[in-house]
């Protein structure tokens, strides 16, 4: 028989039930609050556990194979390489820019094991873009594939930041040392001596003024999440239907692939970061495509599937999902957007032994928060489920800043040990973003009397494109640099696949010429390619404002979908 949500907590949480996910109270700059009582003290010591997995099976990346042992190999390698010959010290930032690689994952904890903080780039980002991060992080080794070395190469010199590429597709350049010659192995252990609030890795998340701010996570931090997610499902274990497919024993070995990038939250820690700690099969896919993620499934019994609902809607939708055995799957989803009830259903009647699974966390929380999942999903699609401590939910009125009761709408709030410690230089969006411990996450939403979060809208301008954040206000930055430009107003359009899309609205200056394509090749390589408006109209009038002078979106998101407006697309 299930118990119920609280008697479920208690039995794995509560001091003295004697589980691995016990809690205890500490203080965490300043905050008093739960965190795991048998957390190892740093990420670089959890890390070091996978030594006893030996010669099993971690990586798998387009038929290449990677036994923990020989990972923690070349991890003992590169960490020597770090200390010894580029003069890491603990507490400095190691930059990692390359698509997903094994060498990623290798790096990553090369970089966490000697004390240093891992500083991830985007792989998307222009010269410009990275140029900032080295900068703003202040790294001072980068460490990347071709692409990324080439797009740096020139900005990393000038700095004297040391560089280490993987993987070369042509000549080295001067000033850069390749993996495969300067990786040694046999070298052995290299483990620093950390502290729990030891600053860990820096993720840089979108920014409102047109720059990214670095999300500065510390060892307690990315542990207490892992430990989180593992908690989380001892819980929905004890709290769910005995009957619930999804909460049914596998046959098959837990294993991930891999769909999200590295460089984002959730690829790191709930992905690769699990599977790492716990000795999991984690299969990388070169790029994502469903039609060549169901042979793979097929092949290597996957059984877990975490990405953006975009990734699940590929997959469940994709004409040859028939023609492969996906019984081996227990979990669909993951975060990043919010899923379509539709998707919802669609994976749940097409994952015969599993079900969907939804997760909202951010950045800042190290990709933990409330999740929903098996018959709680499905019962209620729209929601993104309950929290477990020791993460605390709530909702304040985002004027008064009083927590909200029940079904009342206001601002959701997050409150743990998971939570980042601040944003890196920036103690001014520290500031506006944590409050006494308590995350704003700047979305908008109300908790029902059972607890489940639903999130309405969010409170931040910013739009979510298949799992990439776009703040409306940086690509508004980069378009009115065009010189015909007077106004512009970028807003999020609803996309089936997407989720949404990027649009804009542009009035020119008078008697300028300006069109779509104009616009698109003078925003090409100045912003990501995924920031860069599918959508764009020109308007014949100054754009419409409310009675504060503020531009409203919302009519001229309506006015697309109504058709009042045609936009120019591509």
């Amino acid at each position: 028989m299930a118990l119920s949500w609280t008697d479920a907590q208690k039995a794995v949480l509560d001091p003295g039930s004697g589980t691995p996910f016990e809690l205890t109270e500490t203080e965490v700059f300043g905050v008093k609050m739960e965190v795991f009582k048998n957390a190892p003290p740093s990420l670089a010591l959890a890390l070091q556990g996978a030594r006893a997995h030996g010669d099993a099976t971690f990586l798998l990346y387009e038929g290449e194979r990677y036994s923990f042992a020989r990972v923690m190999d070349e991890v003992d390698g590169l960490a020597h390489l770090l200390v010894d010959t580029y003069g890491v010290k603990k507490g400095d930032r190691v930059a990692v820019a390359m698509r997903n690689y094994p060498e990623w994952i290798i790096a990553f904890a090369a970089i966490i094991s000697v004390g240093a903080v891992n500083v991830s780039f985007n792989a998307w980002w222009t010269e410009d873009e990275m140029k900032f991060a080295l900068e703003d992080s202040g790294a001072k080794v980068l460490i990347g594939d071709q692409q990324r070395i080439d797009t740096a190469h020139h900005v990393a010199r000038a700095m004297g930041v040391k560089m280490l590429i993987a993987r070369p597709e042509t000549g080295v350049g001067p000033g850069i040392d390749e993996w495969s010659q300067a990786v040694k192995t046999g070298l052995g252990p290299l483990v620093a001596d950390i502290q729990p609030d030891d600053d860990c890795t820096i993720l840089y998340t979108s920014g409102t003024t047109g720059r990214p701010k670095g999300a500065v996570s510390t060892h307690r931090a990315v542990v207490n999440s892992l430990m989180a997610f593992s908690a989380r499902n001892g819980v929905l274990s004890l709290a769910s239907d005995p009957e619930d497919k999804l909460m049914s024993q596998s046959e098959f070995p837990a294993s991930f692939i891999l769909i999200v990038p590295l460089f984002h939250v959730t690829g790191c820690v709930p992905v690769m970061l699990s599977c790492f700690v716990a000795g999991l099969k984690l299969v990388i896919m070169y790029k994502w495509d469903a039609g060549k993620a169901l042979p793979i499934i097929q092949e290597e019994r996957i059984t877990n599937f975490v990405g953006v609902p975009t990734q699940s809607w590929d997959l469940v939708n994709h004409p040859d999902f028939d023609k492969y055995d996906t019984t081996s799957l227990k979990a669909v989803g993951g975060g990043g957007a919010p899923a379509p009830a539709t998707l919802v259903d669609k994976v749940a009647k097409s994952i015969k032994k599993g079900g969907p699974q939804l997760g909202y966390g951010m950045t800042e929380t190290n990709a933990f928060g409330p999740g929903n999942t098996g018959k709680f999903y499905t019962d209620r699609p729209t929601s993104t489920g309950r929290a477990i401590r020791p993460m605390q939910l709530a909702v304040w009125d985002p004027v008064t800043t009083k927590p909200l009761g029940p079904n009342e709408y206001g601002e959701i709030m997050m409150f743990g040990p998971m939570l980042i410690r601040g944003y890196w230089n920036r103690p001014d969006a520290t500031a506006e973003t944590i409050e006494n411990g308590w995350l704003h996450t700047g979305d908008g939403g109300y908790i029902d009397d059972e607890g489940f979060l639903y999130i309405k809208d969010r409170i931040k301008d910013m739009i979510l494109r298949g799992g990439e954040n776009v703040f409306c206000t940086e690509v508004e930055g980069s378009i009115y640099e065009h010189p015909a430009v007077y106004e512009a107003a970028v807003f999020g359009v609803p996309h089936e696949r997407l989720g949404e899309e990027v649009a804009v609205a542009v009035f020119p200056k008078e008697g300028a010429a300006f069109t779509a394509g104009e616009l698109w090749k003078f925003l090409d390589g100045k912003i990501s390619s995924f920031k860069v408006p599918n959508h764009v109209v020109i308007m014949n009038e100054p754009l419409p404002r409310n009675a504060a002078g503020k531009f409203l979106k919302t009519a001229l998101r309506d006015a697309v979908a109504n058709g009042s407006l045609r936009p120019t697309s591509r």
